[in-house]
């Protein structure tokens, strides 16, 4: 499979390209930067250099032409404002599924966050409540889309080595999860085209990823 990942020099970004250059797949890691072109090709991706914030849609889908599936993993980062939390963990995962109808490209895998269903709590801090609600508008506007789209909402990210065992389901206890295993999880994801229609929560757990991944599309025996 061909897979284009937007925000390919993000973490989780670069272990879902290390994770699918191993299944022997084929990443395109579209990144900002010309100074991240040999980071996204030392994990086994081809780099496409484009930046979601100044392009328009035609843009996306040259860059995604070609591609099986394209997984959006970007995001403003750490010290962001709270515009940008909006015009990039909402508008540019617009972008990149309008850009992906555009280049016919139907499968769409969208990372987005935990305690999105309601309003952030009072008291939670401006630009993180500004995110929940952009990562919330970004799942509503893809569900309204004719595309076979899966959800993956992670709890809180952490640099922990990888245990290659979670908790994924429609809806899990809050709690942390490796990157390397969030990545884990939308690799098998992108190979299960059964998954599409779900929003899936995900921390780690027991289970292995690949049995995970299996049990919220299989009837349990």
């Amino acid at each position: 499979m061909r897979i284009a990942i937007a925000g390919g020099h993000g973490q989780v970004a670069r272990h879902l390209s290390r994770a699918l250059s191993a299944r022997g797949d084929v990443p395109v890691a579209l990144v900002r930067q010309l100074a991240h072109v040999e980071d996204v090709q030392a994990d086994g991706a081809e780099p496409v250099v484009l930046d979601l914030e100044r392009a328009n849609a035609r843009d996306v889908a040259e860059a995604v032409s070609g591609a099986d599936a394209v997984v959006f993993a970007a995001g403003a980062g750490p010290g962001s404002g709270a515009e940008r939390k909006d015009t990039v963990d909402r508008a540019a995962a617009g972008l990149l599924a309008d850009g992906a109808a555009q280049a016919g490209v139907r499968r769409y895998v969208l990372i987005s966050s935990m305690g999105v269903d309601g309003e952030p709590p009072a008291g939670t801090d401006g630009v993180f409540a500004t995110y929940l609600r952009a990562k919330a508008a970004s799942e509503a506007d893809l569900r309204e889309r004719d595309l076979d789209w899966t959800v993956v909402r992670p709890g809180r990210l952490t640099d922990d080595e990888p245990t290659g065992t979670v908790r994924l389901d429609t809806s899990v206890p809050r709690g942390a999860v490796p990157r390397a295993d969030v990545a884990a999880v939308l690799a098998a994801v992108l190979h299960r085209p059964d998954t599409a229609g779900l929003v899936l929560e995900l921390t780690s757990g027991v289970v292995p990823v690949e049995a995970a991944v299996a049990a919220v599309v299989e009837p349990a025996d």
